[in-house]
C-alpha cells in the first residue's frame, strides 16, 4: 500500500546502474514498478539517470552519477515477511534471497536465528545491503521494508542518541522497539543498543551499534530525501540537520552523525517528470548552483 505522500524517500547513489538496480529489484518484491525515469544533461557526472520506483508499495529513488560514492551495508534495508500478511511468505523469503544472492555476497548466511526462524543479510550485486526476516506476527506491525542504521566505527555508541535527535527533529514521529546489547556480548559495549526502531513522518527506521570492526562508515550514497511543501520547512530541516558545511551542496547535507539528507520541495519531482527538455536545462542549472534549495529561484528558472 503506497503512501500517496510519502514524505521521506530512500535514496541511492550509483555510478550508471541506477535503473538496471531499480528493474532488478522491482522484478524481485511484490508490489513493485519504476514510476518514472529522467535524464538531466551537463550535470558535473555528465548525463544523469533520475529513476523513481516502489518497491512493495513503498518509494524509492535512484540516480546514476558516477563513481563518486560507494553503497556500503552502514544503510541496508530490514525486509519483512510476515506469514499473517505474505502468503507462503516461508517460500517467498526463500526466492527473494536466492534471487539477491545471483553475483551477490552473503554478509549472514540465510539461517535460523535466535530472533528469527528464517534470516539473512546479502549484500546484491549493485553493492545495496538487504536483511531478509521471516516475522513473528505476533510481534508489532512493521512495514515490509524498513531501511537500518549500522552505527559503526567512531559512530558506535550513537544510535540511541541520533534516534532520539530525530525523533526531536521531526514533528510526526514514534519510538518503537529499543532492545540493549547485555552483558558478554564483547566488543559490543553493555548497554548499547542491540536493535531500536522508530518512525519519523511514517517511515520506520532500524537502527542499531556495531563495534566489531566494520571497513565501512555512512556515506552519501545512500541518502534520505525529505520532501516539502514550502521554503520555511526547507529551512528548517536544513537548519536543524546540517552539520557539516562543506556537505551542503545541490540540496544535500550531511548530519552530525554522518548521515546524508536531502531537503527537496515537493514540486521538484513534478517539474523533474513533466518538464520539457529546455526546463530541465534550466532547473537543472538553478539548482547546481544552490546548497540549500531555494523554491522561488527554481520555480522561476523552470518557468522561464
Amino acid at each position: 500500500m503506497l503512501q500517496a505522500n510519502q514524505k521521506i524517500v530512500p535514496h541511492l547513489w550509483y555510478d550508471k546502474e541506477a535503473k538496471e538496480a531499480a528493474e532488478f529489484y522491482a522484478s524481485i518484491f511484490p508490489d513493485s514498478k519504476i514510476t518514472n525515469v529522467t535524464t538531466i544533461h551537463d550535470t558535473p557526472s555528465g548525463d544523469s539517470d533520475i529513476v523513481t520506483f516502489e518497491l512493495w508499495g513503498q518509494k524509492f529513488m535512484a540516480i546514476s552519477a558516477g563513481p563518486h560514492f560507494k553503497i556500503n551495508p552502514s544503510v541496508s534495508f530490514i525486509v519483512n515477511f510476515d506469514p499473517s500478511r505474505v502468503e507462503d511468505a516461508s517460500e517467498k523469503i526463500e526466492e527473494v534471497w536466492n534471487k539477491l544472492s545471483d553475483g551477490g555476497t552473503a554478509l549472514m548466511p540465510f539461517d535460523q536465528y535466535p530472533f528469527s526462524e528464517k534470516y539473512g543479510w546479502i549484500q546484491d550485486k549493485y553493492g545495496l545491503s538487504w536483511q531478509l526476516m521471516l516475522t513473528n506476527p505476533e510481534g508489532e506491525e512493521r512495514p515490509e521494508i524498513v531501511p537500518s542504521l549500522l552505527f559503526v566505527g567512531d559512530q558506535c555508541g550513537n544510535a540511541e542518541e541520533a534516534m532520539q535527535f530525530y525523533l526531536s527533529v521531526f514533528k510526526n514521529s514514534k519510538q518503537g522497539h529499543l532492545a540493549r546489547y547485555p552483558k558478554g556480548m564483547e566488543p559490543d559495549k553493555e548497554g548499547t543498543v542491540m536493535f531500536s526502531d522508530f518512525s519519523l513522518e511514517n517511515l520506520w527506521f532500524a537502527a542499531m551499534d556495531s563495534a566489531h570492526k566494520h571497513n565501512f562508515s555512512f556515506n552519501e550514497a545512500i541518502s534520505f530525501m525529505v520532501y516539502c511543501d514550502t521554503q520555511e520547512e526547507i529551512d528548517y530541516y536544513w537548519e536543524k540537520l546540517s552539520a557539516v558545511p562543506e556537505a551542503e551542496q545541490c540540496g544535500w547535507l550531511k548530519d552530525k552523525f554522518g548521515i546524508s539528507w536531502q531537503i527537496v520541495p515537493t514540486k521538484m519531482d513534478e517539474m523533474m517528470s513533466k518538464g520539457t527538455p529546455e526546463q530541465l536545462a534550466r532547473l537543472t542549472e538553478a539548482f547546481l548552483k544552490m546548497k540549500k534549495f531555494d523554491l522561488a529561484t527554481l520555480q522561476k528558472a523552470y518557468k522561464g
